[in-house]
């Protein structure tokens, strides 16, 4: 089984194959599907400046209809499933019908039953869902894993006041999602997390102050049965009528000695305890502690429904030891897999586009230097590649422009449009910060000298000082004739000359050949480097969990 690998492709297909997914070979599932919120979520690229960019492309579209792909899954659960389940979703769509819902539901408990069975006995899978469907998923999930097996419903919230609260709004701001946990069997992995006090129960709780300006709170020093030498008179004082000390005497010298004991009024002893060697109390199911992304500047990568990585830090801390193997099926940005690889954990990720793929790989190579993510399913050879332009031109496209670190423009599938213009590079090309583009056109099919001469005006609309142009299929004599003739480039701060129009051919570039393009810069938000936890680095440097090597 390969682990600390990105699976590209759809998800369901991938966690049935048993080869990849052995039954009962992951330890904690986190999954952050589609909502079915029936919108369209953009990813937002940045300029050379580091800027926000205008330019975006559609990450996926949170739409589900009930279509024949839908009704052939619908007819497999019915038939093939365990009768509980498939009993379970024949209700569902007869209650709710045949509609967007259902087709959501339906999509999910294909992939649930999966999940159920990859999970190890002592595993975990925590669902990440919203208020739209958390009701349903419950019920699909009470089916799939046991209604025995279900921990916690866990309210997190997301975001404070929520601009879909305006004037005239008939609902209260909406806040929160929900994550669903359940796990495989009843002795399953957990480890208690402790979250810190809030502000007012510390002013209320510990409020004393020591000359050091440590905070801490007091209390009795009798316990109700005795525990050796705890009878005797301290202080000329001595336990209620019925009651013991709680330390014997030599340790009640000791903690004395220490200034650990403070005396009221009357002179009765009482015990401090300090803030700042207090856990904080074990995580609830309500999780308020925890904000969204949008209050971490430096984790933004622009990648819609990005969570923070402090929640998936809190999850997999919580169901999961140093050397288990964490899975997200739905991987988007990677948040799961860069929290798991910074804890000590496997990991491996899934996801259906190109465009995800490549946020994650160079998220990773960013936050983890050194590490090369593998990805399967992306296309190694010529023969892949053509496979990849036949399923989904735009997939291929993506995935092409990933290969020469271009940024998409655009997603023309609604319109139709195109503009000559499949991907742009930005590269510095001047002293004093003064930026310029190369344009990239992918073709997948027939090509010809007529297209080189098309990108060459192409070229002069948008004042693009290189053109890039990848092709499937090898040029001809005389599209290398025209790219020639377009002469070169000249960069002042890189002083040397760059080819105006470049013909990369996949094979070339799946060869390791790359374009000549001055100083590029990376479309993508610079993912802030990060460090392995307090814990994993005792557990690197053999401290703690001695078996994490021969496991990992």
């Amino acid at each position: 089984m390969n682990t600390n690998v990105l699976y590209y492709g759809d998800n369901l297909p991938i966690l049935q194959n048993k080869d990849y997914f052995p039954d009962g070979s992951v330890d904690l599932v986190y999954l952050d599907p589609p909502f079915n919120s029936k919108a369209d979520y953009n990813v937002l690229f940045r300029e050379a400046s580091g800027e926000s960019s205008q330019a975006q492309i559609r990450a996926f579209s949170d739409f589900w209809h009930w279509d024949p792909t839908t009704a052939w899954t619908y007819q497999y659960l019915v038939t093939k499933a365990p009768l509980n389940v498939s009993k379970m979703i024949e209700a569902l769509c007869n209650f709710i019908g045949h509609n967007d819902m259902t087709a959501y539901l339906v999509m999910m408990a294909a992939r649930l039953i999966e999940l159920h069975r990859v999970l190890k006995p002592t595993g975990s899978i925590y669902l990440h869902c919203d208020p739209t469907a958390s009701h349903y998923l419950k019920v699909v999930m009470d089916a799939i894993l046991g209604k025995q097996n279900f921990h916690n419903e866990i309210v997190w919230k997301r975001t404070s006041a929520h601009s879909d609260v305006v004037q005239g709004a008939r609902h209260f701001g909406r806040i929160h999602d929900i994550l669903l946990f359940y796990s495989k069997a009843s002795d399953y992995t957990w480890h208690t997390v402790h979250v810190a006090y809030d502000d007012q129960y510390v002013e209320e709780t510990y409020r004393y102050v020591d000359s050091a300006g440590r905070r801490y709170q007091t209390q009795p020093l009798h316990a109700r049965k005795p525990g050796g030498d705890t009878l005797y008179e301290w202080k000329g004082k001595k336990p209620p009528l019925g009651r013991y000390w709680a330390f014997s005497k030599a340790n009640m010298e000791r903690l004395d000695e220490e200034g650990r004991i403070v005396y009221s009024k009357t002179g009765t002893p009482r015990y401090k305890i300090y803030l700042d060697e207090s856990q904080g109390v074990p995580a609830q199911d309500l999780w308020t502690d925890l904000t969204g992304v949008h209050y971490h500047p430096s984790e933004r990568l622009g990648y819609p429904t990005q969570k923070p990585l402090t929640l998936l830090e809190r999850i997999i801390q919580t169901s999961s030891n140093p050397g288990d193997i964490v899975l997200d099926p739905f991987c988007g940005c990677g948040t799961a897999v860069v929290a798991a690889q910074k804890l000590g954990r496997q990991w491996i990720g899934i996801d259906v586009t190109h465009l995800s793929i490549a946020v994650m790989r160079k998220r990773l190579q960013d936050s983890f230097p050194g590490l090369k993510p593998e990805v399967i399913g992306e296309p190694v050879d010529l023969e892949g590649a053509r496979a990849l332009a036949r399923q989904d031109r735009y997939q291929f496209q993506w995935w092409s422009l990933s290969l020469v670190g271009a940024m998409p423009l655009g997603d023309d599938r609604k319109t139709g449009a195109d503009k000559g213009m499949d991907g742009v590079i930005t590269f510095m090309d001047a002293n004093g910060g003064k930026s310029a583009r190369a344009i990239v056109q992918v073709k997948s099919g027939h090509v010809s000298s007529a297209q080189i001469r098309d990108l060459k005006g192409v070229m002069e609309r948008e004042k693009a000082a290189i053109g890039l142009f990848i092709t499937l299929e090898p040029p001809t004599r005389d599209m290398n004739a025209e790219a020639v003739a377009a002469g070169f480039h000249r960069s002042d701060l890189w002083q040397r000359e760059f080819r105006r129009i470049q013909i990369l051919t996949i094979e070339d570039l799946l060869a390791g050949e790359k374009p000549e393009v001055p100083g590029q810069v990376s479309p993508y938000a610079q993912a802030q480097r990060v460090r392995p936890s307090e814990g994993f680095q005792r557990v690197l440097e053999g401290i703690d969990f001695p078996g994490y090597k021969a496991r990992a």
